[in-house]
């Protein structure tokens, strides 16, 4: 979806019942000041959950933002969006405002594919923002025995959030370390393991950090690489 509209655009976008769905709001929790988790309920036993896919939400009167679900339960009617509250934007503006009880309207999920159930190797790498996939994955990649692994590049006082929200083997970075340094990414344990060769690489995250990760697992010769930046600094609406 278009991440900007007209108003009166926007308004029919919203209005459209085959592509959005009325949600209210069960409950929110601040993980940390700038890690707000929501979540909501409505029928939605018309969405196709997959990895990597998002949810659309209306953030102001001509703008919409795109979020990853983190966990879902058609039966009771209800899923949780892990959001990363950073700056001053409208979306994260809106999304901090949001509080128990209010209505709104989601998107049903799209996307494109980023999960390779035949491959055995998972190696997932993201920010905030990438929270809630990594959340939705876990417990496909333990039920299907896979081989994974969780990289992050995370704010100092968000580095405990991983193991708040149950993942397990992951590994936590700095974002002062940089992922925008192809010279210490090269330096990185998977690069030294002959068994992560033909791993599924699902990068997400920040665009500048996804496209030099992914310059330098392609200089490596990995190939089975899926991306999608989901923010850029001075960049609107992704």
């Amino acid at each position: 979806m278009i991440s900007k509209l007209p108003k009166w655009a926007a308004d029919l976008t919203e209005k459209t019942s085959s592509i959005m769905t009325d949600m209210k709001i069960l409950e929110t929790v601040y993980i940390s000041p700038n890690v707000k988790k929501i979540r909501f309920q409505g029928d939605i036993s018309r969405m196709n959950f997959q990895i990597g896919h998002a949810n659309v939400i209306r953030v102001s009167d001509t703008e919409f933002r795109n979020y990853t679900t983190s966990y879902h339960h058609v039966d009771k009617g209800v899923l949780d969006i892990i959001f990363h509250i950073h700056g001053n934007g409208v979306g994260s503006q809106y999304i901090d405002s949001l509080k128990p009880l209010d209505e709104l309207r989601i998107s049903i999920p799209r996307g494109k594919k980023m999960y390779n159930e035949n491959i055995q190797q998972q190696f997932i790498f993201g920010d905030e923002t990438s929270l809630g996939l990594a959340c939705s994955m876990l417990p496909i990649l333990k039920k299907n025995k896979h081989q994974y692994q969780f990289y992050f590049e995370l704010d100092d006082e968000n580095q405990n959030i991983p193991e708040l929200l149950g993942l397990e083997n992951y590994t936590v970075f700095s974002k002062k370390n940089t992922f925008r340094d192809e010279e210490w990414i090269n330096e990185l344990p998977i690069f030294n393991s002959d068994e992560w060769n033909t791993a599924n690489f699902i990068l997400t995250g920040n665009v500048k950090s996804v496209q030099t990760f992914r310059k330098v697992l392609k200089d490596n010769s990995r190939n089975n690489i899926s991306s999608q930046g989901y923010w850029l600094e001075e960049k609107k609406g992704l």
